[in-house]
């Protein structure tokens, strides 16, 4: 499979940019600007919110559950 120029804007700019060098690796590029622990963190905190809102969520639906268990009318049937 080859790559290339397919139309002419496409070959114009393979023309244009074809001698064009860049070089963007430094130093700074490659250090972290954020502390691994702090990502840890959050992603701990964002654990702890998901598993506390699913433990309240099936709370929720058990209170409903009951309500709407205790305000039901049986009809005894013969």
């Amino acid at each position: 499979m080859a790559v290339g120029a397919k139309d002419f804007i496409d070959k114009l700019l393979v023309e244009k940019y074809a001698q064009e060098k860049v070089d963007n690796h430094d130093e700074n590029g490659l250090v972290s600007r954020v502390s691994p622990s702090d990502i840890l963190d959050a992603m701990d905190n964002t654990a702890n919110h998901y598993k506390n809102m699913l433990f309240l969520n099936q709370r929720l639906s058990m209170v409903c559950y009951g309500v709407v268990a205790k305000s039901a009318k049986y009809i005894v049937s013969e």
